[in-house]
């Protein structure tokens, strides 16, 4: 895919492409490129397998040695159900086809669950890189909660050979406490192992959907929520893309700064996204956003748009699942392909 190509796709959006970013210049942040690792990671105290870990992920599949990512997650089969996940493309019920699916596709790694990672791990995990998603988010009990709970351990994704672990913490729960606590001691484990970390950062509570707006996508508290997970360690940040901003002020609650919204920020998508790269350490630790549910027709066009944004903005790429793995495997590989060709593109730039 070419410029001209992402250009149609973006329709009304074009304007993206030429968006200058004045609140946090390009200027200040780590980028991703191919030095990525050096540059972020050489003075940390990650030990060296961690390291070693990281430049497996990033030097794999159609992106590798540029410093992005494309990664295919697929865990919904809990989180969401396995027949509203793989209804539409009951081939995924097999775990196999979803580790193919992320090597035809040219993704640098595949994230799932302990069950579909360990069920092919002697076949495929040294033929591309095995992310464990170690908590979920369980929907069969009734009534429905919203708790991640530990579903595998670190030392399993370890001896099925993974290069690292996954894991999400609602930020804003009444459970959050709980989930910062775990997540935490289990990436120190997975660290001490040599495994890479990525940490879901996602915000749960009521009271952030107002009338007016869902302020579970406001740059501001996603922010705030990629900030706490780099606290954690975590070697890469997966986070929905922001949809508006003034989450803060909105409700009321916590404590932020002026600055945020009259300096730091606009309503533009781009600038939006770059306040989540600044709370990852400015880029230090990767931001890759989340590809979000499959809407048919659009989804090119939505996946397309999604990685512009994260790439102008600073961010190190997608995680990109539903809008793949519930189409039949050509569209979703060239869905995949179309998101890493944004990447590999030149003409767009950092904004």
């Amino acid at each position: 895919m070419n410029i001209t190509q992402i250009e149609e796709l973006l329709g009304a959006d074009k304007a993206l492409l030429t968006h200058t970013s004045k609140g946090i210049p390009k200027e200040s942040l780590h980028l991703p490129g191919p030095n990525w690792l050096d540059n972020s990671y050489q003075l940390s105290d990650r030990p060296t397998p961690v390291l070693k870990s990281l430049g497996w992920l990033i030097h794999q599949g159609r992106l590798a040695h540029t410093g992005y990512v494309s990664i295919l997650p697929v865990d919904q089969g809990i989180e969401h159900s396995a027949g509203a996940s793989f209804a539409p493309n009951p081939m995924y019920f097999d775990p196999e086809n979803i580790v193919k699916l992320a090597i035809e596709g040219g993704c640098n790694a595949v994230a799932s669950t302990l069950g579909v990672l360990g069920a092919v791990a002697r076949k495929y995990s040294h033929k591309i890189p095995f992310i464990l998603k170690f908590n979920h988010n369980e929907f069969l009990s009734y009534p429905n909660t919203y708790d991640q709970i530990i579903f595998g351990r670190v030392k399993q994704a370890f001896d099925m050979g993974a290069v690292g672990v996954g894991a999400t913490i609602y930020f804003g729960s009444p459970e959050s406490k709980r989930q910062i606590q775990e997540v935490g001691m289990m990436f120190q484990q997975a660290h001490e192992l040599g495994m890479a970390t990525i940490l879901w950062c996602y915000l749960r509570n009521p009271a952030f959907k107002t009338a007016e707006k869902d302020y579970h996508v406001s740059a501001d508290l996603t922010g705030q929520g990629n900030h706490l997970g780099v606290t954690l360690e975590a070697d890469i940040i997966k986070q929905k893309l922001p949809e508006n901003n003034g989450g803060y002020e909105a409700l009321k609650f916590g404590k932020t700064h002026k600055k945020v919204y009259s300096d730091l920020t606009s309503e533009n998508p781009i600038d939006l996204c770059r306040y989540q790269v600044a709370n990852c350490y400015m880029g230090r630790a990767g931001l890759i956003n989340s590809g979000g549910e499959s809407k048919g027709a659009s989804d090119l066009a939505e996946a397309v748009r999604t990685a512009v944004i994260n790439k102008r903005a600073g961010g190190m790429g997608l995680i990109s699942g539903r809008k793949a793995f519930q189409k039949p495997l050509a569209e979703g590989i060239k869905i995949l392909n179309a998101i890493q060709d944004v990447y590999l593109c030149k003409e767009v730039t950092v904004a």
